[in-house]
């Protein structure tokens, strides 16, 4: 996990504005995909060039697609690899904007408690996702601590970070890194 300069919000950013700090390149991709695949240069890597994470997109014959892929993707590794700073106690009182509207607190008391609601097809998945492993790795990487800050349990936070094996990875690095457990 790294510490990026100033800590920027990049996910925050547009796909324009995200591409606009990034080195792109396109290529003719190899592999399975018929006698057209190597015949234009539809795959694309991009390059941030701030954090220096890259990412690629080569799944389709439109260089269109295979971008937007790429950016995609390259969201997914910003959120994996880069770490903010965050203060549990500031966040137990007040839950940064994309994290307060993923948790869902109960309008029923017989409600069991508050969830994170957010799934992988969203596009708040991977700032949301940050911001967890930002929180995990705050809390020494105790999922209990981090859970409690947000006000969910502790099952519900793992149930949120094995929504994606990358993000469940992610944090069995950040516990690691802490002396921590496995994740199971």
């Amino acid at each position: 996990m790294t510490d990026a300069p100033g800590n920027p919000d990049w996910l925050s950013l547009d796909d324009d504005a995200l591409l606009a700090g990034c080195e792109v390149h396109t290529y003719k991709a190899s592999g399975p995909g018929g006698q057209h695949r190597n015949k234009v240069s539809s795959a694309v890597r991009v390059h941030h060039r701030a954090t220096g994470l890259s990412a690629h997109g080569d799944d389709s014959r439109s260089q269109h697609t295979n971008k937007r892929l790429a950016v995609a993707r390259l969201r997914r590794q910003i959120a994996l690899h880069i770490r903010r700073p965050a203060d549990p106690a500031a966040w137990a009182r007040r839950l940064p904007e994309p994290l307060a509207e993923a948790v869902i607190r109960p309008s029923k008391v017989a409600d069991a408690g508050a969830r994170l609601q957010v799934g992988p097809k969203s596009d708040r998945f991977w700032p949301v996702a940050q911001y967890l492993l930002d929180l995990l790795d705050a809390c020494g990487g105790r999922l209990a601590d981090a859970a409690a800050t947000l006000g969910i349990s502790t099952s519900q936070f793992v149930a949120h970070l094995k929504k994606d094996r990358h993000l469940f990875a992610a944090a069995g690095e950040i516990r690691r890194a802490h002396g921590q457990g496995p994740l199971k």
